[in-house]
């Protein structure tokens, strides 16, 4: 017995850094916004384990490179799943491109992520295309959150809200790295609600 609790809370101190996929786990409804952009493909479904919901989030962010190079923006969205109590934190991360750094994560001050919202480039013609740019999202408790993603493009409108606890899982829309070609990396993004 001993040596389960000792077990047990090491996953608790160490899975604040470890990528759990448990793509098993039922939703109960899938959030989406208008203003994605169609660029890439659907990556895996990733979901916080079974009695987890997503309580923050971090971004992988390409700043603005100066001069005529190419500009991805938004490469990918980390939502940081905890239990009830905040006693322990595991991570799921859909597809995400390959440029940029993670930034510092954003937490709820209570309660679970509710709905998100996107910042998106709409398409440039010849010019340098980004795709989504930024995400928000509202907390339980009322609180918006913005992730420190890029400026380009406009807000679109929100999400519906979870009608059950709060966010568990991600699905992610990411064009792959395109050569010399224009890329975008993050389009869209499918958010799940469970109870």
């Amino acid at each position: 017995m001993h040596h389960l609790l000792s077990m047990f809370l090491l996953l608790a101190i160490i899975g604040q850094h470890v990528n759990v996929q448990a793509t098993g786990r039922n939703y109960k409804s899938v959030l989406t916004v208008s203003n994605g952009m169609s660029w890439g493909s659907w990556g895996h479904q990733d979901m916080c384990p079974t009695g987890m919901y997503a309580a923050g989030f971090s971004l992988r962010v390409e700043s603005h490179v100066s001069g005529d190079f190419d500009d991805t923006a938004l490469n990918g969205i980390r939502l940081h799943c905890v239990y009830s109590s905040r006693v322990s934190a595991a991570n799921v991360v859909s597809n995400a491109g390959h440029w940029g750094q993670w930034t510092d994560i954003k937490w709820c001050p209570s309660g679970f992520l509710k709905a998100f919202q996107l910042r998106v480039e709409s398409a440039q013609g010849n010019g340098d295309d980004t795709a989504a740019n930024n995400i928000r999202f509202s907390c339980s408790d009322g609180v918006v959150l913005t992730g420190d993603g890029t400026g380009w493009g406009d807000w679109g409108d929100w999400s519906s809200a979870c009608g059950g606890r709060g966010i568990c899982g991600i699905k992610t829309r990411v064009e792959n790295p395109q050569g010399n070609g224009d890329d975008t990396a993050l389009n869209d993004a499918r958010i799940y609600c469970c109870e």
